[in-house]
């Protein structure tokens, strides 16, 4: 039987000397080895577990339950946010009304980049959106990823050195190994008919995309927030507010 990979994760309700060791013990008498192990959350700590047995999985579950300084607050097959959590220590924060919805600051740009090269690793037609302020590392984030995802990166539109907006790509960009770059006010306030095509036929592809600053382009297009797999927001600060009212006084941002 192949081996699977399995998240663990408990709360400790009291930190006793050598409980990291009983728990160590108990895994090795199941024959389970431990890929990562590392603290997620104050008093709460996350392990990716390996084996070729569900039933010691079941078996571990069984014996965890009884024991008395800690509680099981997860034991499933990991899922992308169980990795990030345990690779970096903390959970990505979420959106409580939406939990396709990310957030981070610019003191978390590794664990974005590292995020969205999980993404972008993904085979198949995504939508990623990216909302943030101007100059709060938006586009250099996604260009990071797709250099640590190994894939091509392609700017269909952007602000970022000079205004580009594409109105054709070569050959040797429409492949769905690409990460297609969008800036979703760049094409849908600045543009031409021509991009404005060439954009439709890059939606339609197998491949990834990501649209930055998502909530212009879906007022300017017939495109809704449901089109969207992930929405990622940046911020400089926890509390600041991404807003497009500059945008909408004079048409800059």
């Amino acid at each position: 039987m192949d081996h699977q990979e399995w998240y663990l994760e408990y709360q400790i309700h009291k930190n006793r000397p050598g409980l990291m060791g009983d728990l160590a013990s108990i895994l090795g008498m199941l024959t389970i080895n431990i890929v990562t192990i590392n603290g997620v959350e104050k008093n709460r700590r996350g392990l990716l577990l390996r084996t070729d047995d569900k039933e010691k999985i079941e078996a571990l579950r069984e014996i965890l339950t009884r024991v008395d300084n800690i509680t099981i607050t997860a034991l499933r097959p990991p899922q992308l946010v169980d990795r990030m959590a345990v690779r970096h220590g903390r959970y990505l924060e979420r959106c409580v009304a939406d939990e396709r919805t990310y957030r981070f600051t610019r003191e978390e740009l590794g664990l974005l980049v590292d995020f969205m090269a999980h993404l972008f690793k993904k085979e198949g037609a995504q939508l990623i959106g990216i909302r943030g302020m101007p100059r709060v590392g938006k586009t250099e984030s996604v260009v990071a990823a797709s250099v640590c995802a190994n894939k091509r990166w392609t700017f269909v539109s952007s602000t970022l050195l000079k205004q580009t907006v594409r109105s054709q790509l070569a050959q040797d960009e429409l492949s769905g190994q690409n990460v297609y770059i969008i800036d979703g006010i760049v094409s849908t306030l600045r543009s031409t008919e021509r991009h404005d095509m060439l954009v439709r036929e890059i939606l339609r592809m197998d491949a990834t995309k990501v649209i930055e600053h998502p909530d212009v382009f879906i007022r300017e297009t017939e495109y809704t927030l449901d089109d969207f797999d992930y929405i990622i927001e940046l911020r400089n600060h926890p509390d600041e507010v991404i807003s497009y009212d500059r945008l909408d006084e004079n048409h800059g941002f």
